[in-house]
């Protein structure tokens, strides 16, 4: 079997992305996801998302974590398939897709792609933390020299220990210069850091926001892989009007062929 596929990236997190509005990808073998995202033995990415038809909107969104499970919303992911819809001619400079959390609003230009987030209404304290849900459940902890943090370990005691199986993803914060941030992401799915994670952009801003660090709606989050930007309207309780906005890129593209 052989399969056409594009990789794409923003800002280090990286997708296989695959044209399936055929239907003719096999969704269902969770070993072939994880293998295609292998970065030893398959094409290698932190994710595999499917573009497939959709009735109500421009096209869906089906997005797997690297261990081959369908997951929750993907932000960076989301604006990496708005740039291939785009590449695809199927959309022009603004879009309406659907993903697992509902519908999403885009724009692009050029490489920038803002990316529409669903409203957060509850952001709850936790140990230390702060918690919310930004289209995946992020835990969100600030702490000190965070270039020297092991978020690998420290992550992963608290994915598993503090939320069970199910999990969530963490985020580890530093306050830098002129009201702009730091994050490190431990991603649930991957099960380790990866460059960057858009959904934990999100929240970090909204966190930071609430626990009054900064007072603009408009937040520079640095990641490893570069530069986001998130902007956002409070309301009496939660957020509206929130945009993750950045680069997507598109790296290659090829076929890979498997057995059956």
């Amino acid at each position: 079997m052989k399969i056409n596929f594009y990789k794409y990236q923003g800002t280090g997190n990286d997708f296989v992305m695959i044209d399936n509005r055929l239907g003719t990808f096999p969704k269902e073998d969770r070993k072939r996801i994880a293998y295609l995202c292998d970065r030893k033995f398959g094409i290698g990415a932190d994710g595999l998302i499917l573009l497939e038809h959709c009735e109500k909107s421009d096209f869906k969104m089906v997005y797997f974590n690297s261990d081959g499970n369908e997951s929750t919303m993907c932000g960076n992911g989301g604006r990496c398939i708005v740039s291939f819809a785009n590449f695809l001619e199927i959309i022009g400079n603004e879009t309406t897709f659907s993903a697992i959390d509902g519908l999403h609003h885009a724009r692009i230009k050029g490489l920038m792609v803002d990316l529409k987030m669903q409203d957060v209404t509850e952001i709850k304290a936790k140990q230390g933390a702060s918690f919310l849900n930004t289209g995946s459940p992020h835990h969100v902890q600030i702490v000190s020299d965070l270039s020297q943090f092991n978020v690998v370990s420290e992550g992963a005691k608290l994915r598993y220990g503090l939320y069970g199986q199910e999990g969530s993803n963490i985020n580890f914060v530093e306050e830098k210069e002129h009201g702009e941030f730091f994050v490190r992401t431990y991603e649930r799915g991957v099960e380790n850091e990866t460059l960057s994670c858009g959904t934990g952009v999100t929240a970090v801003a909204l966190v930071m926001h609430h626990l009054g660090m900064t007072k603009k709606n408009s937040v520079k989050v640095h990641v490893l892989g570069g530069g986001l930007a998130v902007t956002f309207a409070p309301m009496d309780k939660g957020y509206e009007k929130i945009y993750l906005i950045g680069e997507a890129k598109q790296v290659f593209k090829g076929e890979v062929q498997w057995n059956s």
